[in-house]
């Protein structure tokens, strides 16, 4: 799994943000103003996007329609699996990863790893 570009990136909080599937409009009017985008510049990104498996997209009446394939957590959990697999040794990388959590969310994690079934 590979990372998302800046637009990309944008582009994807977007659809995150939204429970229903949206068109290249709803998202170039979604997106930061900091910077004058063309529609076709948004098109291109969620074709690209479509191609690289990161959106779905359905067709509604002559515009196609963009959610994202998977969650933002599920995203992250690859970009995080993919990290591990880069290092020698995952337990090490998983231990130093959780010492550097705050206590909350180091808590919350045994908690979640307490309840769940080995």
């Amino acid at each position: 799994m590979k990372g998302l570009g800046d637009l990309e990136a944008q582009v994807m909080d977007v659809l995150w943000s939204t429970d229903v599937p949206i068109s290249v409009r709803q998202v170039l009017d979604r997106l930061p103003k900091e910077r004058h985008r063309a529609y076709t510049t948004v098109m291109t990104v969620l074709d690209n996007l479509h191609r690289k498996d990161f959106v779905a997209r359905e067709r509604v009446g002559r515009a196609w329609h963009y959610r994202p394939a998977q969650s933002r957590e599920a995203h992250v959990a690859g970009l995080l699996d993919d990290a591990l697999g880069t290092g020698n040794d995952r337990t090490a990388a998983l231990l130093h990863f959780f010492e550097q959590l705050p206590p909350d969310e180091s808590a919350a994690l045994r908690a979640m790893l307490d309840r769940s079934p080995e």
